[in-house]
């Protein structure tokens, strides 16, 4: 019996009888063969989602870190119904060439989406990947080409499209115009989340392999700082942040490209730490007869104590306030407010009352849009979150960094993938990899 068998009629055939009730909407498909490369924080948190809506077989895990990676396969092993630990692996090409996945997860940081992504969908497989889909735009339009080339269905983690409450919101309020006209919507985080201070560098820990780590990113010392403090391997608060409720905002008004993005900011307060990343930012999307305004601080108090990350929709006829914990509705004049907390489903899913850090109130939407994920698996259609959603979502906030690094308004030319009469920053759309790394390049998907 050869390995594809043996998983289908073993362990995989274990996890279909004792999926029941949870996962009784793919009772009737084949188990999926799952692997997840970047087992991690949120890696292990996507991948417990998923294991919670349908009855797949986790068969691999991979990550430069030996201790993550044999928590991540002894969690596997404790949560999916066959018990069975998963195989581990260093690096993600080892793994895809084994070519035994229907399903690769992918929540490595950010500068090592692309690659993994790329080279999974020309294996055949497909792809969740998460937020923000690339480090540079180029990168995202490779993954899109990729995608699209091989036949791939690729779900971006911008789970915001699946949070209940916010598709309430969208339905009861946006789509029923009970906010009449709306010409500006901001969106902000004011969490206190760039990293502080100065440690020393240092050698890397024994169990982390840094080079692998680093790949195709600017080699850094090591010092300790999380790896978001760094714009070498993500695009700061705005790639992090802004992109969950930019996406939320295009989603729920049906928003295509902004026109022109335009970004101040940088260092304005923390100007001691190591981290490079703006702690003071403000970015406006132009999208034509409605602008998306975005802030954040790291620093200081929010405005409002209740939406300190999320977004007001400005209407004539009301404002609507949403973020990942509720939305609150309130009309001008007469008409009754509406509010709605978000849905928890601790009773449905006990084991995410133990869970480690896992954010509960993102729980549901992540499964929501597991399922999504697998119902366009099922009918090759297109997911909520498709790549080229996230491909529009991930630019628009890297043209914002730019924006704020050249000083001056860019106009986007989405036909062309370019920056309209800017070669200098034409230039920045794609970065250089590191040796032996090579750069994709969207016409060699």
């Amino acid at each position: 019996m050869d390995r594809r068998k043996f998983l289908y009629t073993g362990a995989a055939g274990l996890a279909l009888a004792a999926a029941g009730r949870r996962a009784a909407g793919f009772a009737d498909q084949a188990p999926k063969r799952v692997g997840l490369i970047g087992s991690g924080w949120y890696g292990k948190c996507d991948l417990m989602r998923l294991i919670q809506v349908a009855p797949v077989e986790v068969v691999s895990l991979c990550d430069v870190n030996r201790r993550t990676l044999a928590e991540a396969a002894a969690m596997v092993a404790g949560r999916q119904a066959s018990k069975t630990k998963p195989r581990t692996y260093a690096d993600y090409r080892r793994m895809l060439e084994e070519k035994d996945l229907d399903v690769v997860l992918i929540a490595t940081p950010d500068h090592w989406h692309a690659l993994p992504m790329i080279a999974a969908v020309r294996s055949g497989i497909d792809v969740y990947v998460q937020k923000p889909i690339s480090v540079d735009v180029v990168e995202g339009q490779a993954m899109l080409a990729a995608a699209r080339k091989h036949k791939r269905v690729v779900q971006v983690g911008t789970q915001r499209r699946s949070t209940p409450h916010l598709i309430e919101a969208r339905d009861r309020i946006l789509r029923e115009g009970k906010l009449g006209k709306i010409g500006v919507v901001e969106i902000c985080c004011y969490y206190h989340m760039r990293a502080r201070g100065n440690p020393p560098d240092a050698d890397p820990p024994a169990d982390l392999d840094y080079e692998m780590w680093t790949g195709p990113a600017p080699m850094r010392p090591y010092c300790g700082l999380p790896w978001r403090a760094f714009m070498e391997y993500g695009n700061g608060i705005v790639g992090d942040m802004c992109i969950h409720m930019l996406d939320m905002v295009r989603w729920m008004l049906g928003l295509g490209w902004p026109k022109r993005v335009c970004s101040s900011g940088g260092i304005l307060i923390d100007k001691g730490s190591k981290s490079n990343i703006s702690d003071t930012q403000t970015a406006t999307f132009d999208f034509g007869e409605l602008v998306v305004v975005w802030q954040h601080r790291t620093w200081g108090e929010s405005p409002d104590a209740k939406y300190p990350w999320g977004a007001t929709f400005y209407g004539d006829k009301g404002t609507l306030k949403a973020s990942v914990m509720s939305y609150d509705f309130t009309p001008l004049g007469s008409g009754k407010p509406v509010h709605k907390d978000v849905t928890y489903e601790l009773e449905q899913y006990p084991e995410d009352k133990t869970e480690p850090r896992l954010e509960k109130h993102c729980a549901p939407a992540i499964r929501k849009h597991m399922r999504d994920f697998l119902d366009a698996i099922a009918t090759r259609g297109k997911p909520v979150a498709d790549i080229e959603q996230g491909y529009i979502s991930t630019t628009s906030c890297i043209l914002a960094n730019l924006s704020m690094q050249l000083g001056r308004s860019l106009a986007w030319d989405a036909a062309a993938g370019r920056v309209a009469s800017d070669e200098e920053a034409n230039r920045l759309l794609r970065r250089e990899y590191r040796k032996p790394w090579v750069h994709p390049e969207p016409d060699r998907a």
